[in-house]
């Protein structure tokens, strides 16, 4: 059980407006796709990946499970979640080796709970990840106990050992935040940055069963070894106009801003009302050290442009943002979406919708964030749902158009078919420096732990 399948706004309807849209072309050049490891499902093997992967100095991969777990993973069996590192064969062509580096405990143990967003990793291979339960927080939801936590696991000193687990914050109320999400990212400094789904001390109509509409988080490092890291709400999301429930996978820009997503909130009067079609945010820290940030909406989502993003931002290469809608841009399938900074710094920011998945066909509801090439030019991103005979969701590729004003072009780089391939990919992608791409399902695979859907996959994707 994960919240997002609990409580998954549902996509609004949606009335006729005149807009501007770049409509692009749909074509298809696939790749090659290999599943590099199917998760088992049941007692202590992991299913559903949380989010994606990481790659450590050596090329060995690293991936969190929202599932998996031994029997005392009450109340829900099965469902403290586990992190595994794969490794590449010795010999090409052999199959990856799965190794379990975690398990987390579960109900009563005060350890994490959960895992809700994916991996990053520092340059000394430690990894760093978020659970929406567990810790030592006075949270209790249908039994699930904890506000969630930041954890961090250290490796051996010496190859096979075991694998050195430190919760770094442990959220104690929900007025510090509950059920932190998406992937955390470090400053220069060595601070953290997530957000929190719900929490944060403000909003009351987010959620019947959650406290409060989320929040923005910064965990500073201690100053001396073994001391405590130390939290700061940055933002608590109010709703209304302003956001509420944002995603994580924040990005930073070199002034130490901070941007993001929220699911929910923003035009209460648009076509997503009451609960908002969400917005794209972003907080300025203050000139004060130490003083309060300051939160602005760069952009309201009305529906016909686009409503709920489930993923982040990211930069293009002069300062505009992209990112995916889960629904919205006229119909219920989701869109790309470009963000341009107002000229001279000052006025709104102007959304164009890129690319909006039509039928289906070409794929449907993006949960993951978009990356680029190297070249900075090309979006890739993947669709958690459908695509042309398949409806298992895609990887896709859109090229910018060689003049200004013309269309994007679309293309699906690989159809996921389902068992013995994975199917719903819900994650961000990485590259590796062959130009090879990576990520994981949530569903598919031949794990027999799952009934007939799958656990769950990490799959390449060659040109």
């Amino acid at each position: 059980m994960t919240h997002r399948s609990q409580s998954r706004l549902t996509a609004c309807p949606l009335r006729l407006v005149v807009i501007v849209l770049l409509f692009a072309s749909i074509a298809s050049a696939e790749w090659k796709e290999k599943v590099l490891y199917s998760f088992q499902g049941g007692v202590d093997a992991g299913s559903v990946p949380a989010g994606g992967v990481v790659f450590d100095k050596h090329g060995n991969l690293y991936v969190a499970t929202t599932g998996g777990g031994p029997k005392t993973c009450e109340p829900f069996s099965y469902e403290c979640g586990a992190v595994y590192e794969l490794s590449p064969p010795a010999t090409k062509g052999d199959p990856w080796t799965a190794t379990l580096i975690k398990m987390f405990a579960g109900e009563g143990s005060k350890d994490a709970s959960v895992p809700s967003g994916g991996l990053i990793i520092d340059d000394e291979g430690n990894l760093y990840g978020v659970s929406g339960y567990g810790g030592t927080g006075n949270c209790v939801l249908f039994g699930l106990a904890g506000c969630g936590t930041v954890y961090e696991l250290s490796p051996p000193a010496q190859k096979g050992g075991a694998w050195t687990e430190t919760i770094l914050y442990s959220f104690p109320t929900a007025k510090q935040g509950y059920l932190p999400q998406g992937n955390l990212v470090f400053d220069s400094a060595g601070n953290l940055y997530g957000a929190t789904e719900f929490g944060g001390g403000y909003g009351t109509t987010c959620d019947p069963y959650y406290k409060y509409c989320g929040a923005v988080f910064e965990l500073s490092p201690p100053k001396t070894k073994g001391g405590k890291w130390t939290e700061k709400v940055l933002h608590g999301f109010r709703s209304g106009m302003d956001g509420a429930n944002p995603n994580g996978g924040l990005v930073l820009d070199s002034k130490g801003r901070i941007y993001g997503t929220s699911q929910s909130g923003g035009d209460q009067e648009g076509e997503c009302s009451p609960n908002g079609c969400g917005t794209v945010f972003a907080l300025q820290p203050s000139v004060v050290k130490g003083g309060a940030w300051t939160e602005k909406v760069l952009y309201r989502f009305h529906g016909q442009d686009g409503a709920t993003p489930e993923a982040g931002v990211i930069f293009g290469r002069n300062g505009e943002l992209y990112g995916t809608t889960y629904a919205g841009a006229n119909s219920a399938y989701g869109a790309v979406f470009g963000l341009a900074r107002p000229k001279g710094g000052l006025g709104q920011w102007e959304e164009t919708v890129i690319y909006r998945f039509s039928d289906g066909s070409d794929g449907a509801r993006p949960e993951g964030a978009l990356i680029f090439d190297a070249s900075r030019a090309q979006l890739y991103g993947t669709a958690n749902v459908g695509s042309a005979g398949s409806l298992r969701g895609n990887v896709f590729r859109l090229k910018p158009p060689d003049r200004t004003g013309g269309d994007w072009a679309f293309s699906v780089l690989h159809g996921f078919t389902g068992i013995p391939d994975g199917e719903n990919p819900a994650a961000n992608l990485i590259f590796d420096k062959a130009g090879n791409l990576y990520s994981t399902t949530q569903n598919g695979g031949t794990g027999s732990g799952c009934s007939f859907i799958g656990c769950g996959t990490v799959f390449e994707i060659k040109p």
